[in-house]
């Protein structure tokens, strides 16, 4: 037998072995994630349940016209917008102080992790303590002469949801993009410096380059978080609080009616949004870092 022959035999083997080895997974993904999703988009184009009478696109249209849905898509769109480029940029500042010599380093990385490790309820407990009307914050400002503002029930609500957003997913962030710096060739660096290349080119132009990936990974995470700011949200502020309405309550308030077809409308809606907003990012980060791939 030629060396061909036992070269595509071999080839088939590990193609027969690794699909054996990726059916079990494949079979979880279809049962768990792909046929509840068609279930879903099924629904969203039915009159209801029982007599499932085809109505193409009306639900859609019912849902945009719905003013709960209205004021979740506001809500969350402000705070995504506000807290996803703040976490992205400010876990990445943290990661590179964290990777300059500084002292104290070990512990400092213990402590922004250490969110990941505290109940959210507890949490919450801090924050109503902290941004109650008559909490401690309120009873600080007023120390300098200040009124007390009431951060929940007002367009405040933004910066305490931030505030929140950022305790939790800092660390995280910090973490995955300390590993991406580990992981840039310094030798390209060092050419640079040894060229006469400022602080601020070598970061542009070299570091965020290879960093690109990270970024993207870390900027869809920080996304998905942001749209599932719920169980914080609702703790502190219960099923409806007008100005920390989020989609997530909206899905939540709408599941309890049991209201299966404006339910199955905003989850498609939610997944075509963020389908969207993903691919944008994948277009950016590869022409961002195509020079670096190759």
């Amino acid at each position: 037998m030629s060396d061909t022959s036992q070269k595509k035999r071999r080839l088939l083997r590990e193609k027969i072995t690794s699909w054996v080895w990726l059916t079990p997974s494949l079979i979880g993904v279809l049962i768990f994630f792909i046929l509840p999703f068609c279930v879903v988009i099924y629904y969203s184009v039915l009159d209801n349940p029982i007599f499932a009478n085809f109505v193409g696109f009306e639900n859609f249209i019912k849902l945009f016209q719905n003013s709960a849905f209205q004021l979740a898509v506001k809500n969350t769109v402000i705070f995504s917008v506000i807290a996803v480029p703040l976490s992205v940029v400010l876990s990445l500042w943290m990661a590179f102080a964290l990777n300059s010599r500084i002292p104290g380093k070990s512990w400092l990385r213990s402590c922004f992790l250490c969110p990941l490790m505290v109940p959210i309820a507890s949490v919450v407990l801090v924050w109503q303590v902290i941004f109650h009307n008559h909490g401690t914050l309120n009873q600080i400002t007023e120390v300098f002469g200040m009124a007390p503002v009431d951060w929940i029930k007002t367009n405040w609500s933004y910066g305490v949801l931030t505030v929140m957003f950022l305790w939790k997913t800092l660390g995280y962030n910090m973490i995955l993009f300390m590993s991406a710096i580990a992981g840039i060739p310094q030798d390209i660096i060092e050419v640079a410096e040894l060229e006469g290349a400022s602080r601020f080119y070598t970061f542009l132009h070299i570091k965020l380059r290879y960093l690109s990936p990270s970024i993207l990974f870390v900027t869809i995470l920080s996304i998905i978080s942001s749209f599932k700011m719920f169980r914080e949200v609702y703790l502190l502020s219960g099923d409806y609080l007008e100005s920390m309405y989020l989609l997530q309550h909206f899905m939540n308030n709408t599941f309890k009616s049991l209201d299966y077809q404006k339910l199955s409308s905003a989850a498609v809606l939610l997944s075509i949004a963020m389908i969207v907003i993903i691919g944008i990012l994948f277009l950016i980060e590869r022409k961002y870092g195509e020079d670096v791939e190759e």
